[in-house]
């Protein structure tokens, strides 16, 4: 089985949906999949016998789906990844992009191309998720951060540009004030 979670925050994340109808179609996806689509539009996906679907599921049957998975198709939440990658299952994150308006910024594609370092694979073409189900990754066993966001560890390591040039003008006052 495919388990592909779309996370639930209110934007659609349609691309995954017409990616997924795109490979049934090739027969490059035969096994069954099951589908968390939040607030995304699942209509292209419900003629397939091999598909099921459901807009929200509690954490405790997302945890037994993703067990019983060859490959889990996940959003590149911070949540859904420190989870997945500690529960050691094969997955692969779709980051939502700004420019199709799945999110309010690309910060899923910032994340996920930090947590690459941790052979956390991401996807961005229909090409790559294609060559991703054919070979899946490697499952993930560890421990990504010991802090309790993933964002917090994400800041300090590349903190926003606007924040580095303020930390240098801060310092750079400090200095001279003291002088």
């Amino acid at each position: 089985m495919i388990l592909v979670t779309l996370g639930t925050i209110p934007f659609q994340f349609n691309r995954p949906l017409i990616w997924i109808d795109i490979l049934i179609e090739r027969s490059i996806i035969t096994e069954p999949v099951f589908v968390q689509y939040g607030y995304s539009d699942p209509l292209i996906l419900t003629h397939y016998p091999i598909v099921t679907m459901e807009p929200m599921i509690a954490n405790t049957e997302l945890i037994s789906l993703a067990q019983e998975s060859n490959l889990v198709i996940s959003h590149a939440g911070q949540g859904s990844t420190r989870m997945l990658a500690e529960m050691g299952v094969p997955f692969v994150l779709l980051p939502r992009l700004k420019v199709y308006k799945e999110h309010i910024d690309d910060h899923q594609l910032w994340f996920a191309k930090d947590v690459e370092q941790f052979n956390i694979h991401y996807c961005s073409t229909l090409e790559s998720l294609e060559q991703t189900i054919l070979n899946p990754p490697p499952p993930i066993k560890q421990k990504l951060f010991d802090n309790p966001k993933l964002s917090h560890h994400l800041a300090n390591i590349h903190p926003p540009q606007s924040q580095q040039t303020s930390d240098r003008n801060v310092h750079k006052r400090l200095v001279t004030k003291n002088q």
